[in-house]
């Protein structure tokens, strides 16, 4: 007697009751999809287009600039050999880095310019 009904509860709906079919399928899908979207509008789209910034301000990068690198180091560009940049830390000090760890521009000049 148990089991039957329980049987009959884990059964599909006579006379089409639950959804099914192509609607169904999205329904069963929405939510997900749904926090697809969330997450892409929230978490990917902006580090995409973080990236990109940061990638057009490697690309314009020239001698004279100030940069951070990724160690936290300020200097300033002396030289720009293709993929690599000798930046000078100190005076007469000069290492070799790779455009790739600029993290980024000293802004802390251009605003006292602004100013």
């Amino acid at each position: 007697m148990l089991f039957e009904s329980v049987a009959y509860a884990m059964g599909a709906a006579p006379n089409g009751a639950q959804a099914q079919g192509p609607a169904g399928m999205f329904q069963a899908f929405l939510p997900l999809i749904l926090l697809f979207a969330i997450f892409y509008f929230l978490l990917i789209r902006p580090q995409q287009k973080k990236q990109k910034q940061h990638r057009a301000m490697l690309d314009s990068l020239k001698k004279g600039d100030k940069v951070w690198t990724n160690g936290g180091i300020l200097g300033t560009i002396s030289d720009i050999d293709g993929d690599n940049m000798t930046v000078e830390i100190a005076q007469g000090v000069n290492v070799v880095i790779k455009r790739g760890f600029v993290a980024d521009l000293d802004r802390q000049n251009d605003n006292k310019k602004d100013k």
